[in-house]
């Protein structure tokens, strides 16, 4: 008797991974089924810079987050110097702040016409700050800003594996003749490589979504051209086939990570466990460990939000009637792609615990993963063609002309859910490791039925975990900016898409109240990211770290 409802929930499972899926089929069948050059046309004219921009911001982004990420989770989890307390939370903090935020601020303070060059030009007199001085406006602009944006990805998942090792496993290393320095670099590194790895693909994953950034320091990339040709042009084919390429792109990222690691799995075989040795800094080295962790501290969360603050204070009427209107839009459609997420998460996390051994589900599952691999502008494409099909045929059975599906809130809706499922569904999966198969059947035996299971003991366990993703989707959802833009409704805008809109007039001051609040929202999963890194230990599942495995899971 109980082989049907599995079988429902895998089928429930099957069809959620299966809308997730419905956009980038989509994507693909536009692109293939297309006439005409327009491709090649771009191929002989900006694909080149297209692609050039692209590797050069992968390329670069990848090696800063590495390094910066790495060095700063080693510092603070096996050295002791002064601060190292506070460094090992406030390194989190430029995850608080949008890529395009920081662009924003970075091109108001370091612009030719910002108080630093006009600094620099008084000081140095009118010509000399100009010969030497770096446009902000370009290619490294860019891949500065999001590396101190986007580094701690790798910060985070790389403390984790850190403080999940246990000093026994170096001890053998000391054994076989290494030195501290050696066994941790011999050894330790080794063993926190996957989830570098995985931190590393999360930060590039993130930089390719990028369009804000980006777009306002004139980089031409997969993202603002598939945005232009959308928008500009309204040319949905070209869209489609410029989608099909960064597809490819974010595919060959993640054939790239995962061969990086090839069959490489590392374990725990014993239970004993004790806390790697803290190194103890003095005099230069010190110095040096405080400066390395305050550098990105300062360019990615503090230099960008005192900006912002000073604006922000200089143009108060900016709170206006306006403003609260779009802070309600941002809330509204955070909140209701969080609901979403969590029940559709929650529920293929559900189908899976009850149907482990169900194969397509299993699929199903991995297929949902893949939205938060694709960026924003894609998923967005896709959505567009598939809602616009179903709203077309509609019309031409009701001899109507509307737009309810491509045309409201149901897109951007579906748009969210397709990308930051994966995230909903990693923290409930976390969540239920906790829920053995033993508290099941102590269920049964006091007589409560699935339900009751369900809402005895599943819910109430799983609690923390589903704040956790409910909180992780809706500040995402807030930050998100390409694919609101692209799919928001007439007349409908967020306070991400207005901050946009005053940036690119050059209005920074304006700007700043709206990109105020939105760091302001990010700051709450940056505590419960920092909580999350703190009680990670080998071998436990707690809520807090539900945080962690949901970017591991994504």
């Amino acid at each position: 008797m109980r082989a049907n409802p599995d079988r429902a929930w895998a089928l429930f499972g099957l069809v959620l991974a299966a809308a997730v899926a419905l956009p980038l089929a989509a994507v693909v069948w536009k692109a293939f089924a297309a006439e005409g050059g327009f491709l090649g046309h771009l191929a002989e004219t900006v694909l080149p810079r297209y692609v050039g921009n692209t590797l050069w911001i992968v390329l670069g982004v990848g090696a800063g987050t590495i390094a910066g990420g790495v060095g700063a989770a080693w510092l603070v989890s096996l050295c002791r110097f002064p601060g190292r307390r506070i460094f090992e939370w406030a390194l989190l903090l430029p995850l608080a702040v949008p890529a395009y935020v920081v662009a924003y601020a970075y091109a108001g303070l370091f612009d030719a016409a910002g108080p630093v060059h006009a600094a620099l030009r008084e000081w140095l007199g009118t010509d000399g700050a100009v010969s030497w001085y770096p446009n902000i406006r370009s290619l490294w602009g860019a891949v500065v800003v999001l590396t101190v944006v986007l580094y701690p990805y790798v910060y985070m998942l790389a403390r984790a594996a850190f403080l999940e090792q246990s000093v026994c496993v170096l001890e053998v290393s000391r054994t076989l003749g290494l030195t501290p320095w050696g066994s941790a670099w011999r050894v330790g590194l080794p063993l926190a490589r996957p989830s570098i790895a995985i931190g590393a693909a999360l930060a590039l994953m993130e930089a390719l979504n990028d369009f804000g950034a980006v777009q306002h320091f004139g980089v031409d990339t997969f993202v603002t051209a598939i945005y232009r040709v959308w928008q500009a042009r309204g040319d949905a084919t070209g869209a489609a086939q410029l989608a099909l390429l960064l597809i490819l792109f974010v595919a060959l990222l993640v054939w790239i990570e995962r061969a990086s690691r090839g069959r490489a799995a590392f374990m725990h075989l014993s239970r004993r466990y004790r806390p790697l040795p803290a190194y103890e800094l003095k005099g230069w080295r010190a110095a040096g460990a405080i400066w390395f962790c305050c550098v990105p501290i300062f360019l990615g969360f503090l230099l960008p939000a005192a900006a912002l603050g000073v604006w922000t204070l200089d143009r108060p009427e900016a709170f206006d009637a306006r403003f609260w209107r779009l802070a309600a839009n941002s809330f509204i459609l955070a909140s209701g792609a969080a609901v979403l997420c969590v029940i559709f998460g929650g529920a293929i996390a559900y189908a899976l615990r009850r149907s482990r051994r169900n194969r397509a589900l299993r699929a199903g599952s991995a297929i949902v993963g893949l939205g938060y691999a694709v960026p924003g502008a894609v998923i967005a494409v896709g959505v567009a063609l598939i809602l616009g099909g179903f709203d077309r045929l509609a019309n031409a059975l009701t001899g109507g002309a509307s737009l309810w599906l491509s045309g409201g809130l149901f897109a951007l809706y579906f748009a969210y859910a397709v990308r930051f499922l994966p995230i909903a569904l990693g923290a409930v999966e976390s969540g239920f490791t906790r829920v053995t198969p033993h508290m099941d059947d102590a269920g049964r035996m006091l007589g409560y039925g699935p339900g009751g299971i369900f809402r005895r003991i599943h819910a109430p366990m799983l609690k923390g975990s589903i704040l956790t993703a409910a909180l992780l989707v809706f500040v995402d959802v807030m930050k998100e900016l390409p694919a609101t833009l692209m799919l928001r409704p007439f007349n409908f805008d967020t306070l991400a898409i207005r901050t946009y809109e005053f940036a690119s007039d050059e209005q920074l001051k304006l700007a700043a109240p709206g990109a105020l609040a939105i760091v302001a929202v990010g700051i709450v999963p940056v505590i419960l990211l920092s909580r999350a890194i703190a009680k990670a230990r080998p071998g436990t599942v707690n809520e807090s770290s539900a945080a962690i495995q949901a970017l591991r899971a994504a």
